[in-house]
């Protein structure tokens, strides 16, 4: 007997685990647009480019799969980015007209704070750091 393996999932469980994914991308992309609240905060956030990333993720797997698919998940997968690629013209809007009150899409939402930036040796101090600087510095007599 020829040994041949046998795909122990039906086509009905690949189309849902298929639709699943779909669903899951889209849960992560609705997320940053602060459609979903963020589980550690409880609040809406806002950050456009991670909204982006799995947006156009979405995107791939539709150009990737295009004669592939059921016209279940077709239709899922269509539906789904298109909604998603309006509400982040919505949301990018908003955000652009100062009329959310998230963070900013080029800020990270990270629990943890941002750390400073290293100063460059040719960017001037501002005053406040002049001022600091000033008072630990000592002088030898002029």
């Amino acid at each position: 007997m020829a040994e041949v393996q046998t795909n122990t999932q039906s086509l009905g469980e690949l189309s849902q685990r298929f639709i699943e994914f779909v669903m899951m991308q889209a849960q992560n992309a609705a997320l940053f647009l602060g459609q979903i609240p963020n589980p550690q905060t409880g609040k809406g956030e806002v950050n456009l480019e991670l909204a982006k990333m799995f947006i156009d993720q979405l995107g791939m797997i539709q150009d990737k799969t295009r004669g592939n698919l059921t016209n279940e998940e077709g239709a899922v997968l269509r539906n789904t980015l298109s909604n998603l690629q309006m509400a982040f013209v919505e949301v990018s809007k908003e955000t652009r007209e100062g009329k959310t009150e998230s963070a900013p899409a080029a800020e990270a939402e990270t629990a943890e704070p941002a750390a400073p930036e290293p100063e460059s040796p040719t960017t001037p101090p501002t005053e406040a750091e002049s001022e600091s600087r000033k008072k630990f510095t000592k002088s030898y007599g002029a």
